[in-house]
């Protein structure tokens, strides 16, 4: 019998730091990461692929306020720039992998879903933003923007830079669930919450309404590997290893880790966050509630025996 798997691939998987943010550049990374998936498919897997927009999205708000600042074009809010990332991240994620299918003579079909994503509209995320967004700036050209947009900026020292946060609520529910599972165990390759979800509420019993904020991918991945009955959670990020001490002299990679140890870690404050802190929390969500294993690695160990850190339930 087929396993169906869910696999986020990081906004960084698919526009690096250094990087422009070209199309070349995205579609090139997009290849490779599909290229990664073969190997799951190979053993049996249906897939879901989610997928981050971290860089994206900040890249299009940024064009948003240039257009609105140069030429009056009336700025869309940050549910909608979710919105448009997700539909241009999936096509470049379908056409590229639709490339690596037709390379290896597989024919599957692939389908993009924009998919919402409820939220609390009274969550205290939008008191206190700490999802990062967009590029890494100096120190100079963060205090110059903040001082002009009244946007808030942290410093990201693993990377070396500053960059935008925003609010970022815990994610409730995941519409079109069913129909996304139903799609994934009928063979097609899924692509689902892009970007976490475009964040919605309800404004009133009956009428849905998006809100300013950016839904933490990795949550939202697992969220959604529980709501479809996934056997396997796959985050996938830039390192191979979840690692103790993280770039210093007694940095320490973790083979396996259950989810006492994962909890006692983040207390410890091992995991930064706007990092690993939040792929932590997602894998450790998805195992406690499902008994069922999550692995961390980078998106060239996918599917590869002894790769990443595996999350387990004791």
């Amino acid at each position: 019998m087929k396993k169906l798997a869910v696999v986020a691939f990081g906004g960084n998987a698919l526009l690096q730091a250094g990087q422009k943010g070209t199309i070349e550049e995205q579609e090139k990374n997009a290849f490779e990461a599909s290229s990664n998936l073969l190997h799951l498919l190979n053993r049996n897997y249906d897939i879901v692929i989610t997928h981050g927009n971290g860089p994206q999205v900040g890249n299009i708000l940024l064009a948003e306020q240039a257009g609105e600042k140069m030429f009056g074009v009336p700025q869309m809010p940050l549910d909608i720039c979710v919105a448009y990332s997700q539909g241009f991240i999936g096509y470049m994620i379908e056409q590229q992998l639709r490339n690596v299918l037709e390379a290896n003579d597989m024919d599957q079909d692939i389908i993009a879903i924009i998919t919402q994503v409820l939220v609390n509209k009274d969550d205290p995320a939008f008191k206190n933003p700490t999802k990062p967004i967009g590029p890494y700036l100096t120190k100079e050209e963060a205090d110059k923007m903040a001082k002009e947009t009244g946007a808030k900026f942290v410093e990201d020292k693993n990377r070396g830079g500053w960059r935008k946060v925003v609010a970022s609520p815990k994610p409730l529910v995941i519409s079109n669930k069913k129909s996304i599972e139903q799609l994934a165990r009928a063979g097609h390759v899924v692509i689902a919450v892009g970007g976490g979800g475009i964040p919605a509420f309800y404004v009133d019993p009956n009428k849905l309404q998006g809100i300013d904020a950016v839904i933490d991918k990795d949550l939202a991945s697992a969220l959604l590997a529980k709501q479809i009955n996934a056997d396997r959670l796959f985050i996938l990020t830039d390192v191979a290893k979840v690692c103790l001490n993280y770039n210093t002299p007694q940095e320490k990679t973790i083979d396996r880790m259950n989810i006492a140890q994962a909890r006692q870690y983040l207390k410890d404050g091992q995991f930064a966050e706007g990092s690993m802190a939040p792929k932590i929390r997602a894998a450790v969500d998805f195992v406690e509630n499902t008994g069922k294993d999550a692995i961390i690695t980078k998106t060239t160990l996918l599917g590869v025996d002894d790769g990443g850190t595996r999350i387990v339930f004791i």
